[in-house]
């Protein structure tokens, strides 16, 4: 039986390699893939584009699975519905409802509000100023985050302006894996955004925000394991 190929779209700053330790795992269990990079930074493409350069990115590939990282949550479920995908899985990523832009869906979620009490809770200070370091890269070792290369990896507002093109989630098999330390997208909330929009449990697995990177060889597993 052929294997499925892994389809692996970043969250923001569109960067493929975010996804290279997890593909170095799955090629040492002889499991194709392949990572997408995304404009990022782009200022004129928006989320349209974004799941065109993805499906673009997959032509050819009889058996998809699709996996998304954070904001490629909104490309990658969208992309998922055009390519012959058996199985969507989604990383500490944005669940979206129809119609519902990127930038919308903050607050539809209560995501600003949930961080700001998990951030009391862990005793940090809510009102701080918002740092990287504190809430995606505190867990990823140095020699994980040199896989990303150098230089600023952002995104552009484009992204948040388009709404989701779906009528509904697609039709697909899908499982959502949160990192029990996400602080950016706090597991609890995480669980409760799932059950809310898409009737499911999410997976754990260990690791914060960028779990790809902290944690590859038990996100592979947590991937590939998706019944």
């Amino acid at each position: 039986m052929a294997q499925p190929t892994y389809v692996l779209v970043p969250g923001a700053g569109g960067v493929a390699a975010y996804w290279a330790l997890v593909r170095r795992e799955l090629d040492g269990r002889g499991l194709p893939s392949i990572a997408v990079d995304l404009p990022g930074d782009d200022p004129v493409k928006g989320l349209p584009a974004y799941v065109d350069l993805i499906v673009e990115a997959a032509a050819g590939i009889d058996d998809v699975v699709l996996v998304a990282q954070s904001i490629g949550g909104f490309s990658g479920s969208w992309a998922a519905d055009r390519l012959p995908t058996s199985r969507i899985v989604l990383l500490n990523a944005m669940i979206p409802l129809p119609g519902e832009t990127a930038g919308e869906w903050w607050d539809a979620t209560g995501s600003g509000e949930a961080r700001r009490d998990h951030d009391i809770r862990e005793g940090r200070d809510p009102d701080a100023n918002f740092d990287l370091e504190t809430y995606f890269l505190h867990d990823v070792p140095a020699d994980a985050l040199a896989a990303l290369g150098d230089g600023e990896h952002g995104e552009s507002d484009a992204i948040f302006a388009a709404p989701w093109g779906l009528d509904a989630w697609p039709d697909i098999p899908t499982t959502v894996l949160a990192g029990r330390s996400d602080r950016f997208f706090p597991y609890a909330f995480q669980q409760r955004v799932a059950r809310e929009r898409l009737g499911i449990e999410v997976t754990e697995v260990p690791g914060g925000h960028l779990a790809a990177l902290s944690q590859p060889v038990e996100v592979t597993q947590a991937i590939v394991s998706a019944p």
